[in-house]
């Protein structure tokens, strides 16, 4: 296993068997989802593409086009402000911005209903500010639109954004502002001519994360009468019980999915290794005055409507629910419990799945870039909306239980009803978390220890127990806190995939909100939000500055952009993702 005086070879055969064997399983879904979909015959096909597609596509590119173009004027124009100007409250808005990120998209659209209804606080208040008496008399426009999903959908995504274009504006070089600048362009000339086109690959790395998790929602649309593919696949399975048009209609998302794939490599393909190459960074000057101020409030704004007003709502919510002497219920408990145990399972085997995968994938000797093509194969659950995995999983692990269930003369479904088919499609779904650091992590660690390690007769083995995984645990750590993170929020595959009579807390509140009680649920969603508060925490770290004198290492993200393509280690800004390398 070892050469004194060569290099060392790769792991050996049964790591690259077991990764090959883990992204064949993220893979079969996939072709699970085509087998049912060419099974349910052309009739089904004839019925879609004349009744149901049109509609549903239709709904879908309006929503992505309108939270797409949002979310980047948003995310772009706060994180030009916060890198690039001084003004009154920039330090606290500088993390602040990223708040919107522990809404779930299902939660913001409850709480706007709620709080945008005829009869509910804002309209109130603005008849009595007009002096009308009654809804008939003055009304807004219905929250249940799609203009209300835009704007709803944008206010909590708007933080992938403006982290990616934080990351790229904070190591853009003052020489090239500069250079502008003497060449007789003002402000607005040097930022729309260097520094935005500068940003291309890092504002289609935030824009393509936003519109994934776009196609991935299903209860914000749905309750805001928006019908997307993402809901009409969950009414075709849930209302009619046809697995074979869900199954076609997921398959006809997979093409949209692939499409923003497409489109995402396609915006960051010039990106250059020297952009972050600069000998300092972009000086910050101070406004002041009105402008300042009016700076303040520009930034103020999305921390306000994404964050503040729905999770102020919760609040009330849940305060008038204990007052009422509704407190934490046997239900919110369990849902919380159930949660827990789920996330607690799904990260413990994320972590270690992702782990053999991208050990797997390195280079001989650590050296050089992973080309291996099961570590994108593995983390492709990421770009998949949690729905039409959910919907492709479901025939192979009915199969599968079947069997157990025969051999074992169990009766019913034991896998289905332990929760083990729902663990498993949230491991696929979120295994992109734990690689990505994983690879982010090897890549920052200099090929001479593994080299050194294996030299003095180390095995594959040894040297990942004694060398790469003390220095791997803060990655590690890292993914294990988003991969929990993650699980505790999700809704899709939980609503799908879930034993019977088994409630997580994002299945409580859909639950809630369906029956036209969304207030019963407010606390359930208020845990939710606290447990997404350390991934702020973690995200909330500015990007250091470029030094002085000496070229700074790129830093690599903790996930790639779309988790189709191989680590961004190489890549020069760090923009992998929502997950930044802490």
């Amino acid at each position: 296993m070892r050469s004194v005086l060569g290099r060392p070879r790769a792991v050996g055969p049964l790591w690259r068997a077991t990764a090959v064997a883990i992204a064949l399983v993220v893979l079969a879904p996939l072709g699970a989802l085509a087998w049912t979909a060419l099974g349910a015959g052309a009739a089904h096909w004839s019925h879609l593409f004349e009744h149901v597609l049109p509609r549903a596509a239709a709904q879908t590119v309006t929503l992505l086009a309108g939270v797409g173009v949002l979310t980047a004027i948003v995310g772009t124009g706060c994180a030009w402000l916060v890198t690039r100007v001084d003004f009154p409250g920039r330090a606290v808005l500088g993390w602040a911005l990223l708040l919107p990120l522990t809404v779930p998209t299902y939660i913001a659209a409850y709480s706007y209903v709620d709080l945008l209804h005829p009869i509910g606080p804002f309209q109130g208040a603005a008849r009595a500010l007009l002096g009308f008496d009654s809804p008939r008399q003055f009304r807004l426009p219905d929250a249940r639109s799609m203009g209300g999903a835009v704007l709803v959908l944008s206010a909590v995504l708007y933080p992938y954004v403006y982290l990616s274009m934080r990351a790229m504006f904070s190591t853009q070089p003052a020489r090239l502002m500069e250079a502008a600048r003497l060449l007789g362009e003002g402000p607005w000339g040097a930022f729309r001519r260097v520094a935005l086109p500068m940003a291309r690959p890092a504002l289609a790395v935030g824009v393509g994360l936003v519109l994934l998790e776009v196609l991935n929602d299903v209860g914000a649309s749905e309750f805001l009468g928006v019908s997307t593919l993402t809901t009409t696949i969950y009414t075709t399975w849930v209302t009619r019980s046809d697995l074979g048009a869900a199954a076609q209609i997921a398959c006809a998302m997979l093409a949209m999915v692939a499409l923003l794939v497409w489109l995402e490599r396609q915006g960051r393909r010039r990106l250059r290794a020297d952009s972050v190459r600069a000998m300092r960074a972009a000086p910050r000057p101070r406004l002041r005055g009105t402008r300042a101020w009016l700076a303040t409030v520009a930034a103020s704004l999305p921390v306000l409507i994404g964050f503040v007003l729905p999770a102020g709502h919760l609040v009330v919510l849940a305060w008038k629910r204990a007052a009422e002497g509704h407190g934490l219920s046997a239900e919110v408990l369990s849902g919380a419990m159930h949660s827990a145990a789920l996330a607690s399972s799904v990260t413990a085997i994320a972590v270690v799945v992702g782990l053999v995968v991208a050990w797997a994938a390195r280079p001989a000797g650590g050296a050089g870039r992973p080309r291996a093509w099961w570590l994108g194969s593995a983390a492709l659950g990421y770009a998949i909306p949690g729905t039409v995995l959910a919907i492709g999983l479901l025939p192979p692990a009915l199969a599968v239980d079947s069997w157990v269930a025969e051999r074992l003369g169990l009766p019913g479904l034991p896998l289905m009803s332990l929760g083990a088919v729902l663990a498993a499609a949230c491991v696929m779904r979120f295994l992109a978390l734990p690689i990505g650091g994983v690879e982010a992590g090897l890549a920052r660690l200099p090929p001479s220890l593994e080299q050194v390690a294996r030299s003095l007769g180390e095995t594959p083995l040894g040297t990942l127990r004694r060398v790469h995984l003390p220095l791997l645990r803060p990655a590690l750590t890292t993914g294990a806190l988003l991969v929990f993170i993650d699980v505790m929020k999700e809704l899709p595959a939980s609503l799908l995939l879930r034993p019977a009579n088994v409630e997580t807390l994002p299945t409580l509140l859909y639950a809630e909100a369906a029956r036209g009680s969304y207030e019963h649920g407010a606390l359930a969603a208020l845990l939710i939000v606290a447990v997404g508060l350390p991934a702020v925490l973690l995200l909330s770290r500015e990007p250091a500055a470029p030094a002085s004198s000496t070229p700074p290492e790129p830093a690599a993200p903790s996930v790639p952009s779309v988790p189709l393509t191989r680590s961004e280690a190489e890549t020069p800004v760090p923009v992998a993702a929502m997950k930044e390398a802490p």
